[in-house]
């Protein structure tokens, strides 16, 4: 190759060389959450994270929603998203299938979380310390069929207090989705029972959209551990050594009054795998994840 030759061809290489670089670190990370709730309270929730992210990682973050608890695990095994916000099954399901995914930070409240079950006026049943006999043979509504709070843990209590499946408890069983959908259904008397996440409840409450003439709180489970967030173990290698543990810090520090407020949660503290291993214990004590 002559002189000019390679002279020209480093030439047109050289603004390769300098893009390419740029452009492996321009990767964007990407996050989920469990659809909980509705969408478009969702997406108010975590586009406001994703910019709060994106400022302090220094890097693109983008939120995108799912459509089921069983979308967010699937997302996160395939790599779709590198990290995502989980109840405690979702999370223990989705660490589960990708090696060296953590458990990185969880609400202060997820530590002691519990699940409402909720009745509707005209089913007769009264608040109490236990579950009461009287809900045998209503309808109940559990929320996703992957949920922690609105379906693994009522489960478990409901099995422990009459030693039966919830099908031999009740006349009807659905699954609504998600709690508010659980709370609309109790509500409307579409379900004279149901069992839903505590802080969505308080959330709604406080928010004016539940009406206590019409459904209330009869029993409150144990508290156990819940919501997380979860993040693959290969982010070091895709966006620079040490960035898993940053993401933890930046999530740690999350301290904006209106960011909290929108999970609800009052702070975020660490977590690891071992947090959720009654929670794993449990799913599989019912069936829902194999030994």
């Amino acid at each position: 190759m002559s002189i000019v030759r390679c002279v020209l061809v480093k030439a047109l290489l050289l603004p390769l060389l300098i893009i390419l670089p740029v452009l492996a670190q321009a990767e964007t990370f990407v996050f989920t959450a469990i659809p909980d709730e509705d969408e478009s309270r969702l997406q108010q929730r975590f586009g406001k994270v994703a910019d709060y992210l994106s400022d302090q990682l220094g890097v693109e973050v983008r939120y995108i929603p799912v459509k089921s608890y069983a979308a967010a695990i699937t997302a996160f095994r395939n790599d779709q998203v590198q990290l995502a916000w989980f109840g405690g099954l979702s999370g223990v399901q989705a660490r589960r299938l990708v090696p060296g995914a953590e458990a990185l930070a969880q609400g202060f409240e997820d530590q002691f979380f519990k699940t409402y079950f909720i009745a509707h006026k005209s089913a007769g049943i009264e608040p109490g310390a236990e579950l009461a006999e009287a809900v045998k043979g209503k309808t109940f509504t559990f929320g996703s069929k992957g949920s922690t709070s609105g379906r693994l843990m009522p489960e478990y209590y409901l099995r422990q207090a009459f030693s039966a499946a919830p099908a031999d408890i009740f006349s009807r069983v659905g699954f609504s989705g998600d709690h508010s959908r659980t709370i609309a259904q109790v509500q409307s008397g579409a379900y004279q029972l149901g069992a839903v996440n505590y802080a969505v409840w308080e959330n709604m409450l406080k928010q004016g959209d539940i009406n206590e003439d019409k459904v209330q709180v009869i029993w409150t489970t144990p508290t156990y551990p819940d919501y997380q967030w979860s993040i693959r173990g290969d982010v070091d290698q895709r966006f620079g050594q040490g960035f898993k543990e940053k993401v933890r810090t930046v999530l740690l520090e999350m301290t904006d009054p209106e960011l909290l407020a929108s999970f609800p949660r009052k702070s975020f503290v660490p977590a690891n795998n071992s947090d959720y291993a009654p929670i794993e214990a449990t799913a599989k004590a019912i069936g829902l994840i194999d030994q």
